[in-house]
């Protein structure tokens, strides 16, 4: 934990470049960045159904490109 007291006579200004001085020598951002993506490893029953889930997803798509029909957009939902 980054803590920084203002000193007498103390700008805000150079407060706030101390506590970011503070910020990038101790690593705390790197850190913060290098998990901000991190997903769990999932267990292998998840990883086949998942994968099995896309082939029948991609099948599908495949089906009505060969028919003609249009292929619904791609929807972005909750996860």
């Amino acid at each position: 934990m980054v803590e920084v007291k203002r000193k007498e006579n103390e700008s805000f200004e150079s407060l706030l470049r101390r506590f970011n001085r503070k910020i990038q020598q101790s690593g705390v951002l790197v850190r913060a960045r290098r998990i901000r993506f991190f997903e769990p490893p999932k267990s292998r029953n998840l990883q086949k159904v998942a994968a099995r889930r896309r082939s029948q997803i991609r099948s599908q798509k495949e089906e009505l490109r060969k028919l003609g029909k249009p292929v619904a957009p791609k929807r972005y939902g909750r996860r």
